[in-house]
């Protein structure tokens, strides 16, 4: 049995007016802007990923990274001698040095957080010079605080700690709509770290060189390798026989 359209030559020329016919349809909407019917279907498949997210639907946070879970501070702030499960020789140091000398434990812990050469120095003056002018013209220390508390928020984003309004939200459940942007999250977390400094200044420099003593070696030890000599064991010379 013969092939219809070669039986039939009037429904070849059908088909190829019909050909014709499309073609022009299609350049004509190309000339108006619109899209191609497989393009326009490919593109109600392809699903919108929304700014400042991830394909996955994960945040992204303020440099363009997934967002992680924030780590827990490894003491608390009134935890004066450390956690009660694990004695650090360390701790006692830090409370110390808060007490008595809160200019050396602030210059330490900057020291600590990998700063540029005499960072110990650079901190620890300044903030001697404001402890001594806000105690002798207030009767307390109120204008060091404002000098240390970015150590602070150093020490938050290093290591990625949780800020005191996650912290709150996360126990009452308020403050969700600041915790939600990151923008406002950070302008609030920064003020914690301020308020932090000036009501509990002494507890928050233990606290934050409790820390960086856990987390980072003294900047010292990695200055140069520690090289110990073994001296030679005695030698003996055996007379012949």
């Amino acid at each position: 049995m013969a092939n219809s359209e070669e039986s039939s030559p009037l429904l070849t020329k059908q088909n190829q007016e019909q050909e014709t016919k499309d073609e022009k349809e299609l350049n004509t909407k190309a000339k108006h802007g619109a899209a191609p019917p497989l393009a326009e279907a490919m593109k109600q498949s392809t699903p919108a990923v929304p700014m400042g997210w991830t394909a996955d639907g994960v945040p992204l946070s303020l440099i363009g990274e997934p967002m992680v879970q924030r780590a827990q501070w490894d003491s608390g702030l009134f935890s004066c001698l450390g956690r009660n499960d694990e004695f650090c020789s360390s701790d006692l140091e830090v409370c110390l040095l808060g007490s008595v000398a809160p200019c050396v434990l602030y210059g330490s812990n900057v020291e600590r957080l990998g700063s540029a050469p005499g960072a110990f120095t650079n901190h620890c003056l300044p903030y001697t010079g404001l402890y001594f002018i806000g105690n002798s013209l207030f009767g307390w220390n109120c204008l060091a605080p404002w000098f240390s508390y970015p150590a602070r928020t150093a020490i938050r984003r290093k290591f990625n700690l949780e800020g005191s309004c996650e912290a709150l939200a996360r126990s009452c459940g308020c403050c969700g709509s600041l915790v939600d942007d990151e923008i406002q999250r950070e302008q609030c977390e920064s003020a914690c770290d301020f308020a932090t400094h000036v009501f509990c200044h002494a507890c928050a420099l233990c606290q934050e060189g409790r820390e960086v003593r856990r987390r980072l070696p003294h900047p010292g030890f990695n200055a140069q390798p520690v090289l110990v000599m073994i001296p030679p064991g005695a030698q003996t010379m055996g007379r012949g026989a």
